[in-house]
Formats: C-alpha cells, sequence, structure tokens
C-alpha cells in the first residue's frame, strides 16, 4: 500500500481519512491491517480462550490488531495503549464499537508515572523498560533500532483494571520487556493469560514464570513469532516451559508464552481438556 492508497481494512480507512496525522503509523497499520489469513490464523488460536461476551485485557494494544480478534470472535475488550498517537489509532478505529474501550495508559506493578522509552520509527518496540533497551543494543537482530524519545505516562495495574471493569476470561500481555512488571501488579489469578518473552531477555520471561507459579498451577504452551501457532500442542508445566524458552536459538528472537488454569476446557474441540 502506497501512501495515496487506500488500505482494506473499512475501518482503518475511514480514521485514516478523519485523521491524516495516523499516517505517521503507517508502517504499523500496513502490517498489522487488512491480511485476512493473518487474522484467521490469529482468531483461530485465541478462540481457545475467548467466547462470546467474555471480557478481554488488551496489555499494550498498539495499534488495535489483537483487539480486531478478540471483538471477530465476539469479548468485550479493554484496551491499553500508552502511546498517545497508537490510543488515538485505536480509538479512531474502534469509534462505532461500543464494546471496546480505549485506555491511554501504561500497565504496571503499581500505578503512578512511568517513564517510556520512544522508538518513533518503530512504535512497537516502544517500552517502559530502560533494561529492555538496554539487551537491545548490539543484539543480533535489533541492528537499526533507536529509542530516540521519552516520555513519561500514567500506569495503572491489573488489580485496579479487574476492580473497575471485571475478571477477564484472558489477559494478553505486550508490552517490550515490561510483562514482569505488569504481572506484579496483580493479586488474582486469570484463567488464562499470554506474555510477550524475546531471546534477549530471557530473565524477564524466567519472572514471569516464577510470578504465575505464585499465583496458581498455570500450565503453558508458546507461540513463536507472529506464528500464531502453539508449540507443544499440549499443556507443560513452568519447570519444562522455562527449560524450553533457555533452550531457544537466539534467531528465534520472540513469541508469546501463553498460560491456562486447570481445570482446561476444551473451546476449540481439539482434545486439550486437561493440563498433560
Amino acid at each position: 500500500m502506497t501512501s495515496t492508497e487506500q488500505p482494506s481494512h473499512p475501518a482503518l480507512a475511514r480514521a485514516l481519512a478523519a485523521d491524516p496525522q495516523l499516517g505517521a503509523l503507517r508502517r504499523s497499520l500496513e502490517f498489522y491491517y487488512g491480511d485476512p489469513d493473518r487474522d484467521a490464523s490469529m482468531d483461530l488460536l485465541y478462540q481457545r480462550f475467548v467466547r462470546p461476551g467474555e471480557l478481554v485485557f488488551d496489555i499494550g494494544a498498539h495499534v488495535g490488531d489483537r483487539v480486531g480478534s478478540f471483538r471477530r470472535l465476539g469479548a468485550r475488550v479493554v484496551a491499553l495503549e500508552p502511546q498517545p498517537l497508537c490510543a488515538r489509532a485505536i480509538r479512531a478505529i474502534y469509534a462505532e464499537d461500543p464494546e471496546v474501550t480505549v485506555i491511554q495508559a501504561a500497565c504496571a506493578d503499581r500505578p503512578g508515572p512511568v517513564r517510556m522509552y520512544v522508538n518513533s520509527a518503530n512504535p512497537t518496540v516502544s517500552t517502559a523498560s530502560a533494561r529492555f533497551v538496554d539487551a537491545a543494543d548490539g543484539a543480533g537482530g535489533w541492528e537499526g533500532q533507536v529509542w530516540d524519545g521519552e516520555l513519561d505516562v500514567p500506569a495503572t495495574t491489573l488489580d485496579r483494571l479487574v476492580a473497575e471493569y471485571g475478571t477477564p476470561a484472558f489477559v494478553k500481555i505486550d508490552v517490550e520487556g515490561y510483562e514482569d512488571a505488569v504481572l506484579a501488579g496483580t493479586t488474582g489469578a486469570p484463567p488464562a493469560l499470554s506474555f510477550e518473552f524475546t531471546t534477549i531477555q530471557r530473565d524477564t520471561a524466567a519472572r514471569c514464570l516464577r510470578r504465575l507459579a505464585a499465583l496458581g498451577d498455570y500450565r503453558f504452551d508458546v507461540a513463536l513469532g507472529e506464528s500464531q501457532r502453539l508449540t507443544f500442542g499440549r499443556w507443560v508445566d513452568g519447570a519444562e516451559m522455562a527449560a524450553h524458552l533457555r533452550r531457544l536459538p537466539h534467531a528465534a528472537n520472540s513469541g508469546d508464552v501463553y498460560a491456562v488454569l486447570p481445570p482446561i476446557p476444551d473451546r476449540a474441540g481439539t482434545g486439550w481438556a486437561g493440563p498433560g
């Protein structure tokens, strides 16, 4: 899609027409919208965890492509996105959808302001983790990434979101190395969730696994990159997942760990009705 072409996603086209400043996000919008095959794969994955009418928290919503999947599955969505222009894009795209609530804020271990490190050329990797920025410096696969701005943003916690909106059926956490801080902000145990990991910060993933072990008897699977395909095809315990993440080659780069509490419902007709 060139700068003069209209995107195939109708709501996105309306948003861009109504707010030309959203063109600054064109790279992200082009990637995350308008690919029916990717949308179908995403929906197939998330239908294991989300049913119509249930509540989902999208923590680190970026430009809202996962919001779109959750809505196609009939869920109500509370989307958190701290970057002002990204939050503005989500609001514009889902302006006619009353089942989407957009909150321009980060999620952390405690409420209050947090410092965001902004990658203006690639805002999807903007982060509230200085350690993430340090880990990416000189790492293979992260060449050319520059965090060229800083921004103080408000932060809330998962506990506060639950108190205001209710207990979610699923929580998606994708906050570029700040996932452990998000999980530190909950005293409850969501029935299902996902958190992003990177091979430049395996210690963050290890802290997430330990935190979840303290919250409940979670079982895990993992999808690499944007594959939307679970690796094991069964639910493994935290020790097996931790060992798997340690063994991954650096080139695996990133992915999402999925966590569920037993008893595990067989929502996709796959026979995944237990933790084994």
